[in-house]
């Protein structure tokens, strides 16, 4: 008989630093990691994963994460994005993520024709297609649990939270595997470069970095200090928008909030000492989503993935291999074909399978590798935080419906 074993917040945030330091050792080890840019806190990550899956099958023990500190990590690491966002590289992205929000519409459409597919071919309702598609893929392990109980009402499929998180675990996986050796194949295939190489990493150090004299402990305690501002904020806007019936994350008004203080600060004290595109941000930042990606990929329960056999492993094999042609052949060449096009690349493969953390993760990688790229740290984010969770509700209501 199996038990559960209830780890605190503490110590989940205490083993999540560990699975990460652990991966960027395994990393600097094994040059096929870095040649592929697979992200540290991945690697690391998906070898704890595995601990656990051991574990579970071997004794029956199902270790259960607190992961509280691990939230407040993601609302950190989003509030350190936005203050990276200065209004001319707004308005230069604008266009770029107009095209990103109708490429996302498409790759959702896509993802739950797949998964409809999928699913009656396995015996499925065809609305439990959208639990094998962007539900679980492009929403994530959040929005697959907030629309199973309106599949099971539909259909009368049981299990149905147990198969979206399934495929949310499994496609989370993927994500984290795909991009960086999709990003690899288009820079160095088509011998790309950024376009402004002098600009700091909006996310980590360089792999070279001969800028780390930079980081002091007052360039550190500033840039703390405003992300705590751009939080603290966030949090009153989030107050006002749920006040105003609306459901956002709690990440994306301190997304927005970062962004509404960085430029704020830039036109009203424009001799100040800066605290965007800083070394000090960008490790800050990369601490956070680095930590957040360890403790989400070591608390996977890789074990729901057996269950669900033959018909999750052909299905998300036929996502998989969508996300990566629609990548390549659609995205790359309607974004402009350039380095930044290719950042995207790496960063949208990790948003259509998983989440936007791996999205990101993917493309620090990508960037700590081959060069900066800020306005693609700008362009996903607000379309993979923010216009996706409406275009995604509206697309699942209306199939479930069906």
């Amino acid at each position: 008989m199996g038990f559960v074993i209830e780890i605190p917040d503490f110590l989940t945030a205490t083993l999540g630093f560990a699975v990460y330091l652990l991966g960027a050792e395994i990393n600097a080890r094994v040059a096929t990691l870095r040649s592929f840019n697979i992200p540290e806190p991945v690697t690391g990550g998906l070898l704890a994963s595995l601990v656990v899956l051991l574990l579970y099958l071997t004794f029956g023990v199902e270790l259960s994460f607190g992961l509280s500190a691990r939230d407040f990590l993601l609302v950190l690491f989003f509030a350190g994005i936005g203050l990276n966002a200065r209004l001319a590289d707004l308005i230069e992205g604008g266009k770029p993520l107009l095209l990103l929000l109708i490429l996302t519409l498409l790759t959702i459409i896509a993802q739950n024709l797949i998964g409809a597919g999928g699913a009656a071919l396995f015996g499925y309702p065809a609305q439990a297609g959208v639990l094998f598609g962007s539900a679980a893929l492009i929403g994530g392990h959040g929005t697959a649990i907030a629309w199973a109980p309106d599949v099971a009402q539909a259909t009368g499929l049981e299990g149905a939270t147990e198969l979206g998180v399934a495929v949310a675990t499994l496609g989370l996986v993927l994500a984290a595997l795909v991009g960086g050796p999709v990003a690899r194949l288009l820079i160095e295939g088509r011998n790309l470069s950024p376009s402004r190489p002098d600009e700091e990493l909006t996310v980590g150090l360089p792999q070279e970095d001969d800028k780390k004299s930079e980081i002091d402990h007052l360039m550190v305690m500033r840039v703390l200090l405003h992300l705590n501002l751009a939080i603290i904020s966030g949090y009153v806007l989030s107050e006002v928008i749920s006040a105003a019936g609306l459901k956002l994350p709690l990440f994306v008004p301190c997304l927005i909030m970062g962004i509404v203080i960085a430029n704020l600060r830039a036109a009203l004290a424009p001799g100040a000492k800066p605290v965007s595109r800083t070394p000090s941000l960008a490790l800050i930042s990369e601490f956070s989503l680095g930590a957040f990606l360890a403790m989400s990929l070591m608390s996977l329960q890789l074990w729901t993935i057996a269950e669900l056999g033959l018909a999750i492993a052909v299905i998300m094999t036929a996502q998989t291999l969508f996300a990566v042609v629609f990548v390549l052949w659609v995205l790359f060449p309607l974004m402009g074909s350039n380095y930044r096009a290719a950042v995207l690349a790496a960063g949208f493969g990790g948003f259509a399978l998983g989440a936007t953390p791996t999205a990101i993760a993917n493309m620090t990688a990508v960037t700590k590798r081959y060069g900066p790229s800020p306005i693609a740290f700008i362009v996903l984010p607000l379309v993979s935080a923010f216009f996706v969770d409406i275009a995604n509700a509206i697309v699942i209501q209306t199939i479930v419906n069906f």
